[in-house]
């Protein structure tokens, strides 16, 4: 899929656990482009008397009025799923990723396929150097910023 010709999302999960079954989402950020243009965001975060693990809620304790709260992480995936519409994903490719996911029709794309970064634990860290990004805790705005230099 050529990226300059397309509308798609780019996202990024926190999940409590690798398995949907097990866990809850966090956290789920995504931007919806058409090309390399910003189309729209999507900030959504389980409220923190919902998350079970007290860490989560401090990782993402940040910017707290620039989120959405909702009360499940079905919640969280149906308006997400509304909000995609049929667009294609391009996602951090790893299992809980696919896992939170696997319920969503979309078509899914390995994000750093589009980068050129090996996907792998040190695919973040390794995006940042090579498109000399400032750490940030808004990953999906990083991959942005990436997709802007790769392609633009």
């Amino acid at each position: 899929m050529n990226l300059l010709d397309h509308k798609y999302i780019i996202l990024e999960l926190i999940p409590t656990s690798i398995s949907k079954e097990k866990g809850v989402l966090v956290q789920l950020s995504a931007l919806k482009l058409d090309g390399i243009k910003l189309i729209d965001r999507f900030d959504y975060r389980l409220k923190e008397e919902m998350v079970p693990i007290l860490e989560f809620v401090d990782m993402c304790s940040y910017d707290k009025t620039n989120f959405t709260y909702l009360d499940s992480t079905q919640k969280i995936l149906m308006e997400f799923q509304k909000w995609i519409e049929d667009f294609p994903l391009l996602i951090i490719d790893n299992p809980y990723t696919r896992n939170y996911l696997c319920d969503i029709p979309n078509e899914k794309y390995c994000v750093f396929d589009y980068l050129h970064i090996k996907n792998d634990d040190d695919a973040i860290q390794n995006m940042i150097s090579k498109y000399h990004l400032e750490a940030s805790n808004y990953i999906v705005d990083l991959i942005y910023e990436a997709i802007i230099q790769e392609i633009g």
